[in-house]
């Protein structure tokens, strides 16, 4: 399938690992220049350069101006902006209980979640509106509707982010541009994975091994797997191109049948 994303320019938030990475690649191999946002340069990030036109930005997109940094790197380089994929995000468990999250903790985890989207889109949103067409596609959780004491201010986050891009939806629809949220399950990522990841945190509170608790989340999905990178990453880039040309205002569920609700 042509998705119509040769030669256009698609910025990638949170792309140094995981879904953002993956995305950075579907992106590439479509043909698209990317420009991909991160704390760090990763060694990933080198070897995707080698396989399309990818400009990799080290920026903080936590801080107030970080945003606008990234995009004004991306049009810059290359004249305009056509695709943003708002990526970025973290989480924490929260292992000792809602009384234990700190005015501190709330504030990083909105900053990371949904203020740092929120610049992005602000940044990003004139240069899509100049040429009259762009897509916007953000990743958001199922715990934007499937609240969990577990990552109560994460689940907060994401709650708003979706309704913020639902709501920025309607705003610019009729200008052409296009703005949709991926919401995922448990992805094999880092985040959930990794050595401080969500399943080795929870597993030191509880005496558990992190492959347990990981073998936990993965059973709650009707598929028993958690959903990899490259799945998410692969609706991320079908939303981004002309076959999604009017599909604006959805949230697409990725999570191998974790959540049974309607």
């Amino acid at each position: 399938m042509d998705l119509h994303l040769n030669g256009r320019t698609a910025v990638v938030t949170g792309a140094s690992r995981g879904i953002g990475l993956a995305v950075a690649g579907a992106l590439v191999r479509e043909g698209a220049r990317v420009v991909t946002g991160s704390r760090e340069i990763t060694p990933e990030l080198r070897a995707l350069a080698a396989e399309g036109d990818v400009l990799s930005v080290a920026v903080d997109l936590t801080a107030p101006e970080g945003p606008a940094e990234l995009i004004a790197a991306a049009t810059f380089a290359y004249g305009g902006l056509d695709i943003l994929v708002n990526n970025v995000g973290a989480v924490r468990p929260r292992t000792d209980g809602f009384l234990a999250v700190t005015d501190d903790d709330w504030a990083a985890t909105l900053s990371v979640n949904l203020l740092a989207p929120v610049r992005t889109t602000r940044a990003a949103l004139p240069h899509l509106l100049e040429r009259g067409a762009g897509s916007i596609v953000t990743v958001s959780s199922v715990n934007a509707f499937l609240p969990d004491p577990l990552v109560i201010d994460y689940s907060a986050s994401k709650a708003a982010l979706s309704n913020f891009c639902k709501s920025l939806s309607k705003q610019v629809g009729p200008q052409g541009v296009r703005v949709n949220t991926v919401s995922p399950g448990p992805v094999t990522t880092g985040l959930w994975l990794a050595r401080d990841g969500v399943a080795a945190t929870v597993a030191a509170a509880t005496g558990a091994s992190a492959d347990a608790v990981a073998e936990r989340a993965a059973a709650d999905a009707a598929t028993g797997r958690f959903t990899r990178p490259d799945e998410v990453a692969d609706l991320v880039v079908f939303l981004a191109g002309d076959q999604a040309a009017n599909i604006t205002g959805s949230d697409f569920v990725v999570d191998g049948g974790l959540v049974s609700t309607l």
